[in-house]
């Protein structure tokens, strides 16, 4: 069940919206080494769906959701983009600055802490991506803020301050400048983070409805497996900087409601035990931990 790697030769279909081939990136720690913290990723995020990438503390979603941004600039391998304005795939790693740029005006970005600036009101932090990235005139800007923030259901707080805000208000508030651009790509760096179980799940529902309203690809970093359940159509789980596995969510309900006694593959038993947040199993045993290495190094 673990990812085939895909030859780095290979380029997207029309369906596909990005692909990742042999994705490499390296820190250099205190000590002055060379740290991996992603090796060898390579999967295809499908035009439209919600696609979940998880995995345990330190296992490399977050460099991986700043690669795809393109704040880390890669090591190795390559990320293929297929927006509509783009003709061809073009590499992330060998584009311009000024191309960089442009890539970027397809994306909405929903950070885990909302990142409103709180010197401007709502309303002002949506129409900021406008008027600094369209030639939008000031009165249509504000039928589109107005449009926006009605959809993630914030209009009657338009004219409040971010420190006015709860935290899920500031998600939604957050939500709506990501969408003011109508991007082709959302990405979702921890969404439920510090919610409440009522709140969390009205975000969920917010992004699903989102997804469907303005035709989106939402790729979605998180730890929280409620949420996850929720809201994929597929998910990716990383351990130590590699794909163990990527699939519908279906399999990954499968594998988490499976009797861990009747798993004998050790990625399956990883994931049961992540899925289900086991106290024991191969994450936290260290024979276990042993077998998965011997797994991964071949």
């Amino acid at each position: 069940m673990t990812q085939t790697p895909t030859s780095s030769n290979a380029h997207p279909d029309q369906h596909t919206i990005i692909s990742l081939r042999d994705v490499r990136k390296t820190f250099t720690n205190a000590a002055g080494d060379d740290v991996t913290v992603l090796d060898s990723v390579s999967f295809d995020v499908i035009r439209g769906e919600t696609l979940v990438i998880m995995g345990g503390s330190g296992c490399g979603k977050s460099t991986l959701l700043n690669c795809l941004i393109g704040e880390y600039e890669l090591d190795g391998g390559e990320i293929l983009f297929h927006t509509k304005d783009l003709s061809s795939p073009k590499n992330m790693a060998t584009m311009s600055p000024d191309e960089k740029n442009a890539l970027r005006k397809r994306f909405g970005i929903l950070f885990q802490s909302g990142a409103l600036f709180n010197s401007l009101t709502v309303s002002e932090n949506v129409a900021l991506p406008l008027s600094e990235h369209s030639n939008v005139k000031p009165e249509v800007i504000d039928m589109i803020v107005a449009l926006k923030l009605q959809l993630v259901r914030m209009l009657p707080h338009r004219d409040k301050m971010p420190s006015q805000l709860s935290g899920g208000q500031k998600k939604r508030a957050g939500l709506a400048r990501a969408t003011a651009l109508d991007p082709e790509i959302l990405f979702y760096d921890e969404p439920s983070a510090g919610l409440d179980p009522v709140t969390s799940t009205a975000i969920d529902e917010l992004m699903m409805d989102l997804s469907k309203k303005l035709s989106v690809t939402s790729i979605v970093v998180t730890h929280e497996m409620e949420s996850a359940f929720r809201i994929a159509d597929r998910m990716v789980m990383l351990e130590k900087g590699r794909v163990l596995h990527i699939g519908a969510r279906q399999e990954f309900e499968k594998l988490r409601d499976a009797n861990p006694a009747s798993l004998t593959r050790v990625e399956d038993q990883l994931m049961n035990q992540f899925l289900n947040g086991y106290n024991e199993g191969p994450l936290t045993n260290a024979e276990g931990l042993s077998e998965f290495e011997k797994l991964i190094t071949g």
